[in-house]
């Protein structure tokens, strides 16, 4: 790329400011959908689709609630034809479900088109030609006037055929290559197609205006929009549409700016799938419609499912990091990330919050069919105490304490780093029962015995190396009493610095888990315990923290 000079603007702004659309914040309410993965998507495809895979896509379209679909150019290919009769001929398409095909403004092209059509109900016919300045002159060799001849005899064709069909079907127009056609040209063209149409209130003409190479910051194409609405003749009785490609990456950038600008209506695909770098990703701009509070009036609850079915028919991948669907979009692998979602859940949790705002996550992952145990926190060796601790709580209804929280945090990164791969929730699990559980490499405590005197007496009962021992100890409770005969058996010192407990799980047959710190040369080390009853429960989790106490010892004396 050592030569910029070579390029120049494709574009061109409005004879006049339009710049209203700029005043508007948001969104507020869902425009009318058009899917067009049958017809740009398909052809975007090494290979596209089979008949049958076709028809599989449209039924997934109708359940994700599509009312209009672009099924095809059914004058171009055997192929398109036959879909398109499959679907009029068995009967597939809903009563509340609008077929749209698309026709070049050409003679020949418009009538086989008609003849696919016979006996379809809830039709719209979708006439195009290119307006813009380098097809023109480079394309067509032909003159404004004479590419306008070309869109007002196409368009006075449909009407008649519709006519001598004695069908109903609404018409829709676009200037291809609409961004690089001057304004007030498109706007020319546009309104002598909607003079032949005369469109109203009971059947409305569709202008679209498409994006066809994105060639401009999406504020342009804004201004462009915002200039054929304000201009446009029988504006009221118009559905004004957009169809914007994303060779500049801002598809949905350029749609939600032309939505403010007064479009009506976007056509566009499952995930952006189109020629080139793709249309204007409807998963996408129905996401962020979703999480500033506006229905897009899609269906988008089982996202695992259409992703999966989508790639099933198109062999096309679903990124990890596409927006809404992705794998890894809700996931959180970095530790200060991780430890705001835990705390924010929290905090929804205990505040019963019915407002989603959860610090890294911009919508619910539940509301697209995804788990806060699997998908969210996500534990690598970058991961934090923060996000181990919330899917030990999340999955296990383990609650460490906090300190606690962080020596679990760093054994999970250390398993994570020395296997070079993320951890699922059973394998944090296992670091936790092997850290803490079942940390009994130099004694165990199988029982004890206790009696009230002037305190509490211990009977602690010692496996050591296959040996069993009875020492007895006095303390001011039954832990500091077992802790006493702990460090009169081994012959070391300790202070015994943390002690939490709770249940496992709800209900009278419950376990109890206790956790455990003892501190010794300013180092601190823990232990937890689970039994039925808690008072092993702790006993046995003092015994794990004072093993890992050994075990450091033991490494240090090597």
């Amino acid at each position: 790329m050592l030569n910029s000079k070579k390029y120049s603007k494709q574009y061109y702004l409005p004879p006049v400011k339009c710049m209203d659309w700029a005043q508007k914040d948001a969104v507020e309410h869902a425009p009318v959908w058009c899917s067009v993965d049958l017809r740009d998507g398909n052809q975007s495809l090494i290979e596209p689709m089979s008949l049958d895979t076709k028809v599989s896509f449209f039924k997934l379209l109708t359940e994700i609630g599509f009312k209009e679909i672009e099924v095809g150019f059914p004058a171009a290919s055997e192929t398109e034809y036959k879909f398109l009769r499959k679907l009029i001929d068995e009967n597939l398409i809903p009563d509340d479900v609008t077929i749209q095909v698309l026709t070049q403004a050409r003679e020949n092209i418009i009538k086989k088109t008609f003849r696919a059509l016979e006996s379809a109900k809830n039709v719209v016919v979708h006439v195009y030609n290119s307006t813009s300045v380098a097809q023109r002159e480079q394309v067509f060799g032909k003159s404004r006037e004479e590419i306008k001849k070309i869109a007002t005899d196409g368009a006075a064709l449909l009407k008649q055929l519709t006519e001598e069909a004695g069908a109903n079907y609404r018409f829709e127009y676009s200037p291809e290559s609409f961004t690089g056609t001057e304004p007030e040209y498109a706007l020319e063209v546009i309104n002598a197609v909607l003079d032949v149409w005369q469109p109203t209130a009971d059947r409305k003409a569709i202008i679209n205006l498409p994006a066809t190479v994105e060639n401009a910051m999406p504020h342009v194409y804004a201004q462009q929009v915002e200039y054929i609405a304000k201009n446009m003749k029988y504006r009221q009785n118009v559905v004004l549409s957009l169809h914007p490609h994303n060779d500049r990456g801002t598809g949905v950038a350029a749609a939600e700016f032309g939505l403010l600008a007064g479009a009506d209506r976007i056509e566009g695909t499952l995930f952006g799938n189109g020629e080139r770098t793709g249309n204007c990703d409807i998963v996408t701009l129905a996401g962020n419609m979703y999480s500033q509070g506006v229905d897009p009036c899609l269906d988008f609850s089982d996202m695992p499912r259409i992703s999966r079915l989508y790639t099933e028919y198109t062999s096309m991948p679903v990124s990890p990091r596409q927006p809404y669907a992705g794998e890894l979009v809700f996931a959180a692998f970095s530790g200060s990330h991780q430890d705001a979602i835990a705390k924010g859940m929290a905090y929804r949790k205990k505040h019963n919050l019915s407002v989603w705002n959860v610090p890294y996550i911009p919508i619910d992952p539940v509301d697209v069919g995804r788990e806060y145990e699997t998908d969210v926190i996500r534990i690598n060796s970058q991961s934090g105490k923060g996000g181990v601790g919330y899917i030990l709580s999340a999955n296990y209804g383990i609650e460490m304490p906090p300190r606690m929280k962080e020596d679990m945090g760093y054994r999970a990164k250390a398993v994570s780093d020395r296997a070079h791969k993320e951890l699922k929730p059973s394998e944090v699990y296992e670091v936790f029962i092997d850290s803490y559980i079942n940390s009994r490499a130099f004694f165990d405590i199988p029982e004890c015995h206790f009696r009230q005197t002037d305190g509490i007496d211990a009977a602690v009962t010692f496996n050591r190396k296959g040996r069993r021992d009875v020492v007895e100890a006095n303390g001011n409770g039954r832990l500091d009493a077992v802790s006493n005969a702990i460090k009169f058996f081994l012959g070391i010192n300790y202070n015994l610095t943390g002690y939490e407990q709770h249940a496992l799980t709800d209900g009278s047959s419950s376990k109890a888990i206790s956790y455990v710190c003892v501190e010794a040369d300013g180092r601190t080390f823990w232990g937890a315990g689970i039994d039925d009853d808690i008072i092993k429960s702790s006993y046995k989790a003092l015994a794990s923290a004072v093993n890992n106490l050994l075990s450091v010892d033991r490494k240090d004396g090597e």
